[in-house]
């Protein structure tokens, strides 16, 4: 079975390093992209995706690139404490969360790809068009800097983002992603360690957000490497470049007021090297991902806003799915139906439950109840409604520790 697999990003490669790792060992990757760099800031990888890339035999490659945090905490604006719960195996799970920069990330895998496939990842190669031939098999055409070129396949995987060209050629009249009016800078900075060293906190409201984490241990001089995102609705365009670096400077001004006694948050983004500005963007559910046999992985197929982390995390779960039914049905078709109704339902529910912010609707409440603070939260939003809103997330994502625990290897036996 020869496969291609249109993108170079973590779903991508996470789709070629599962699919080897299956037994289907004629695959190829196309990039657009010249050269593969590395760029980004940081990603978690939740305990599910983890569980995915230790049964790859990758995770401990991964997990020296982050760092594990042992608790999520959010607060209001204020920085009042709403809800904390611990993460990864403190949480019970079998496998850890792991923070880590995600272009390292999208190296690792590249590497990793490069080692187990007989072909290395062909750069430079932009998707734009599709044929399916009487014989089921599928053809891509790729424009070059040398000129077009056409390539035949029993299966195109079309994991190439947000701006999916295949997505596109399925969908030519959707237009531009959807955007919710929220401007987001991220950023990496150095700054001295906040509460444990080990702490993911979000902070804020629908109106206003910073997210922290760890990207390193606390060093000798007792700070740390921090991804951040800030969040706030300003005016601003759907339309914005998505990797246009920014001055730090009049963003800290933004958050000026947001100075709390355990986190200097103006301070943290002075200190970044640079800061990078997004809008809030995501792209409506499909009605179908499969055409043929092409079908849609990762952000193609469901990009989603990031709230609760989880984006690159269920692009890997996406890969390892897709690897797991091409590998054991009986025909491609098969394999590729099985695949969709085994994701797709789920991503559906899941696009929705992001749009209506996930498990940080536990600070909309609280802004909502309390929009000048609170003397004791458990006035403000108990404690049993604050647990069913970060359950309700974890059952819809797929990551209960219980459920996870206990659901079976997404490895083919191999026949």
């Amino acid at each position: 079975m020869k496969i291609i697999i249109v993108g170079a990003g973590i779903a991508g490669l996470a789709a070629a390093v599962s699919l080897h790792e299956a037994g289907l060992t004629d695959v190829s990757v196309y990039e657009r992209s010249a050269t593969i760099r590395g760029l980004g800031v940081g990603i978690n990888l939740l305990p599910h995706a983890m569980r995915e890339l230790t049964e790859l035999g990758v995770a401990d490659a991964i997990a020296a690139l982050g760092v594990a945090p042992t608790t999520l905490a959010y607060f209001n604006r204020f920085g009042q404490a709403i809800w904390s719960e611990p993460r990864g195996v403190d949480a019970g799970y079998r496998w850890p969360q792991l923070s880590v920069h995600r272009g390292r990330l999208q190296l690792a895998l590249r590497d990793l790809a490069e080692v187990r496939l007989a072909d290395p990842v062909r750069l430079g190669h932009r998707l734009i068009g599709i044929t399916s031939n009487a014989d089921g098999t599928e053809t891509a055409r790729f424009a070059t800097d040398d000129g077009e070129v056409t390539v035949t396949a029993d299966v195109i995987i079309g994991a190439d983002g947000i701006h999916s060209a295949l997505r596109a050629l399925r969908y030519p009249a959707e237009g531009a992603p959807s955007w919710n009016g929220l401007t987001v800078w991220r950023g990496v900075t150095r700054i001295p360690a906040f509460l444990d060293g080990r702490t993911m906190i979000m902070a804020g409201d629908g109106e206003q957000k910073f997210v922290a984490y760890p990207l390193s241990d606390v060093a000798d001089d007792g700070r740390m490497l921090v991804n951040f995102i800030a969040e706030k609705r300003i005016g601003g365009s759907a339309d914005a470049d998505w990797n246009r670096a920014v001055d730090p400077a009049p963003i800290a001004e933004l958050f000026r007021e947001w100075s709390f006694d355990w986190l200097d948050v103006p301070a943290a983004i002075s200190a970044a090297d640079e800061i990078l500005e997004y809008p809030m963007v995501d792209r409506d559910a499909l009605p179908q991902w499969t055409f043929g046999r092409t079908t849609l992985i990762g952000d193609a197929a469901h990009a989603m806003y990031p709230n609760g982390s989880n984006g690159g995390s269920q692009a890997i779960l996406d890969a390892r799915m897709l690897a797991l039914h091409l590998a054991t049905a009986d025909t491609i078709d098969e394999a590729l139906s099985r695949y969709e109704d085994d994701r797709r339902p789920a991503m559906t529910t899941l696009l929705a439950g992001t749009r209506a912010t996930g498990p940080e609707r536990v600070m909309l409440v609280a802004a909502e109840r309390a929009p000048e603070g609170f003397e004791d939260i458990d006035d403000v939003v108990p404690a049993s409604e604050r647990e069913q809103i970060a359950a309700d997330y974890k059952k819809a994502a797929g990551f209960l520790p219980e459920m996870l625990n206990e659901r079976s290897s997404l490895s083919p036996v191999r026949r």
